[in-house]
């Protein structure tokens, strides 16, 4: 298992790092964009009332990513919203390495296609630093969920964090690896 590569790092290693080596202009090769981790969060507010759904979003989570997911606890109290400070409102798992490129692979690849009305992704979730962020309204397009077994239909929040230093340099990257962005 340890001399396991993913296929997406292959070919990043391959084919798209000497492709935005010229493409991109860069006079040496560490400059070329890549990605560092990817941040998968589930928001679930509904919680505060009935712990049951933290549990199931961290099973779903889990499942989805193939790591642990973590419970993330409230940083201010919002009186509006019944909040408190440090009550659990969400899960998230941070993916790096060969978990990171793998799903990476199956979200282009498998569970984006899956999407009803599928017409891409929007270009605009770039954050200015090289960074992107993309919103799934329902967990239910990554093949692990079984249908039959969720508590609730429920969002998540992906974000891609790059070592790009400009929007257009991490949008190449991402185009370079499949990411279909709207035209």
């Amino acid at each position: 298992m340890s001399n396991y590569v993913p296929r997406l790092k292959k070919v990043y290693n391959d084919k798209i790092a000497p492709e935005l080596f010229k493409e991109l202009g860069y006079s040496y090769f560490m400059q070329v964009p890549a990605i560092k981790k990817i941040v998968v969060s589930m928001g679930v507010g509904e919680a505060l009332a009935n712990k049951k759904l933290l549990d199931a979003a961290v099973t779903d989570l889990t499942a989805i990513t193939g790591q642990k997911a973590v419970k993330t606890k409230a940083k201010k109290s919002i009186a509006n919203f019944k909040l408190r400070e440090g009550n659990e409102v969400g899960v998230m798992v941070t993916l790096r390495g060969a978990r990171m490129y793998e799903f990476l692979d199956r979200l282009i690849n498998v569970a984006l296609p899956r999407v009803k009305d599928f017409r891409g992704i929007k270009a605009t979730g770039f954050d200015g630093h090289g960074n992107y962020s993309l919103g799934i309204v329902e967990q239910i397009i990554f093949p692990e969920i079984d249908f039959d077994k969720i508590e609730r239909v429920a969002g998540l929040n992906i974000n891609i964090v790059t070592s790009a230093i400009t929007d257009s340099d991490a949008r190449a990257l991402l185009t370079k690896f499949g990411m279909p962005f709207r035209k």
